[in-house]
């Protein structure tokens, strides 16, 4: 399965410390170079440059359709724009992206599309994680994740656990 992701789902999986279910759920990730070049920008530490740094399973590519990207950046940014074009230069089974713009573009283009929260329910699914509400809530409180209330309990009961 080729699994490409955003900056996002790195980062907020990193900042609830379940950067590893990615690598039991999907073997290997490819990034784009935005990607990278966002996990370390502004001379910050963000949560989850240090584990893609280290990552064996992680492949960092050069996408090679700049065109496509910078059409795509008009109205998205520049992580999100290489990962669609990376997905498709690839032929991706599944593009990993949270952002309400990003995603409709993915799936404007084919894409299968997947967020931080698919993932965790992914996880549970497979006996990865107990418990979905203990990751949402570590979203919400550690991580920064915006979600909706009447999102966090549409992902619960799908979860069983409401």
């Amino acid at each position: 399965m080729i699994v490409v992701s955003n900056t996002s789902p790195l980062t907020n999986l990193a900042a609830i410390h379940q950067f590893e279910l990615l690598h039991r759920l999907y073997d290997q990730i490819h990034i784009s170079d935005a990607v990278w070049d966002e996990l370390n920008s502004e001379g910050k530490r963000w949560p989850g440059r240090a584990e893609v740094s280290t990552a064996d399973w992680i492949e960092t590519h050069a996408v090679r359709n700049r065109s496509l990207v910078d059409v795509l950046r008009r109205d998205l940014d520049a992580g999100e724009s290489e990962s669609i074009a990376l997905a498709l230069e690839l032929g991706a089974d599944m593009i990993l992206v949270d952002e309400k713009e990003g995603r409709h573009a993915a799936q404007r283009l084919g894409l299968k599309v997947v967020g931080v929260i698919g993932v965790l329910l992914e996880a549970k699914s497979r006996g990865f994680i107990e418990h979905v509400r203990t990751q949402l809530d570590a979203l919400r409180q550690i991580a920064g994740f915006y979600m909706k209330d009447s999102l966090y309990h549409a992902v619960l009961v799908l979860a069983s656990e409401e």
